[in-house]
């Protein structure tokens, strides 16, 4: 009875621009995740809302995100309790065998020669030592470390935390073995092979990393990290095999787009299904409570993926539709939907394009979206930004809901484009705006050794180069995702062409000025 209440609530009420207002039962009884994490901040928020109620309903957050913080603070003066965090337990044999390796790590380090006791240990237990050791510790063990050594120890996965301490650290000994070919079954990871081997590329050691990618590659658990190794490996050692294995991969991404361009290939773009425009029985897209229950789902391991799908096979529910496809395939196939196109249509085709890439990556097109950080809808627009829009578009009653209303989100998000394509002219830069602020990307294409054409590799080492990785990552798919559909919507773009101008700031952005 109780979910139909709170159905009632949210179907009652249209998107009228009037900000609504919340209880604590309605709060209290939705379920647990970061939609209802979104309404509890709006429930502290509200005036009519008591210190002993907020103290109370924070409790039933699933995470607390700084909006939350700053919510509760401003309301009770005090910082919010932490959610319980789950504590990993450790058996009686575990614990005992952690303080073995903890009294040899403090034996070895208090001997006469420590570098000598630690050598006679196991290569796996000589790593444990050295990342136990501290700081101080560390500086004593390093020494010129010999291939040979470095081959013995790669084989074991602490061989990563070395990695990692001896760049951390500075440490000079060991710094060796970034110039040393690691065993070939060694236990580096993914993310530790690729950064040796953008190391080795800038030393000029080519085909050390060309190595080094090749074997990332091998070690990659998602198919776009995989098809990242294989296009380094066949920039850093010329090896058109990678470029083959390339375009055999099921994911159209940066790589595998730029692979085809290197082979004078077709691009695959994807599929975008043309779906009845029927009513889906007893679902709201605009109801993010319901997209949660949908979301558990089509996650369960019992569901039946191919009769969900069915059922929201509606082009009003595409978004659901493509991702049910999308997770019961395992990415497989690739889906670019291109939806309501009555308001697209009489946007020129880049907009377009922009606005169904950044959709893409930022919701797959699910119209009540919340993300971990209260970025609402299918555009995942932040409140504070709605709350700026909102003054741009002359709107001042609008209430934050109204953003799960697909129209009204492209609505938000194609006037934030219109500011930040003043100044931006090319989709990467724009994209990293649009994920990071156009402050991150103002200083990040201004920066000497970014975009500026000077290494043989630019600019994909340049779009490697970007500090964030969060925006690193998004710039890359919305650029794919924007390619994919400019020749959706006819026009015959390359990605190898548009990439050929980002060094050129009088086609790409206003911040950076030539050089007389």
């Amino acid at each position: 009875m109780m979910r139909r209440v709170i159905l009632l609530f949210f179907l009652l009420l249209p998107l009228s621009g009037i900000a609504k207002s919340f209880t604590y039962a309605q709060i209290h009884t939705m379920p647990k995740g970061v939609e209802k994490d979104y309404y509890i901040w709006r429930y502290i928020r509200q005036k009519s809302t008591t210190k002993a109620q907020a103290a109370k309903i924070i409790r039933e957050a699933s995470a607390v995100n700084s909006s939350l913080k700053r919510a509760y603070r401003k309301k009770t003066g005090r910082t919010p309790p932490r959610p319980p965090r789950r504590i990993r337990h450790l058996s009686a044999a575990q614990k005992k065998a952690l303080a073995d390796k903890e009294r040899i790590t403090l034996r070895v380090l208090s001997a006469p020669h420590p570098l000598k006791a630690w050598k006679k240990l196991s290569p796996s237990m000589r790593l444990f030592v050295f990342s136990h050791a501290g700081k101080k510790g560390r500086r004593v063990l390093d020494h010129p470390i010999s291939e040979k050594e470095w081959q013995l120890l790669s084989r074991y996965g602490g061989a990563n935390l070395m990695l990692y301490y001896t760049r951390k650290e500075c440490l000079p000994g060991l710094s060796r073995i970034l110039h040393y070919y690691p065993a070939k079954g060694n236990a580096l990871r993914y993310d530790y092979l690729m950064r040796l081997g953008f190391e080795a590329l800038e030393r000029r050691e080519k085909e050390l990393a060309a190595y080094d990618f090749a074997r990332a590659a091998e070690r990659a658990r998602k198919r776009e990290d995989a098809d990242r190794g294989l296009f380094w490996a066949w920039k850093a050692g010329g090896d058109k095999r990678m470029l083959k294995r390339l375009v055999k991969s099921y994911d159209i991404n940066l790589y595998t787009l730029a692979a085809r361009d290197a082979l004078g290939m077709k691009y695959d773009l994807g599929i975008t299904p043309t779906l009845p425009d029927r009513p889906v029985k007893g679902f709201d897209i605009r109801d993010p409570l319901q997209w949660h229950r949908l979301k558990a789902q089509i996650f369960s391991p019992k569901i039946d993926h191919a009769r969900l799908a069915e059922r929201f096979r509606s082009a009003k529910t595409v978004g659901h539709y493509t991702y049910i496809k999308t997770k019961a395939g395992r990415d497989i196939p690739q889906y670019f939907p291109m939806p309501y196109r009555d308001f697209m249509k009489n946007l020129p085709i880049k907009r377009q394009a922009i606005l169904y890439a950044i959709a893409r990556q930022e919701s797959r097109f699910i119209p009540a979206s919340v993300s971990g950080s209260f970025a609402l809808g299918m555009m995942q627009i932040m409140p504070f930004l709605v709350d700026h829009l909102k003054k741009q578009r002359h709107e001042p009653q609008i209430d934050y809901d109204d953003l799960f209303d697909p129209v009204t989100a492209l609505k938000y998000a194609n006037t934030h484009l219109d500011y930040l394509t003043s100044w931006l002219h090319h989709p990467l830069f724009v994209a990293y705006a649009y994920n990071a602020g156009i402050g991150f990307t103002k200083r990040l294409i201004r920066r000497k050794d970014l975009f500026e054409n000077r290494s043989p590799y630019d600019p994909w080492l340049s779009i490697e180069k970007v500090g964030n990785n969060q925006a690193n990552e998004y710039g890359k798919r919305v650029l794919s995702n924007y390619v994919i559909y400019m020749n959706k919507l006819g026009y015959p773009l390359r990605l190898t062409d548009l990439l050929s101008v980002v060094h050129r700031p009088e086609l790409t952005d206003r911040f950076r000025r030539r050089q007389p």
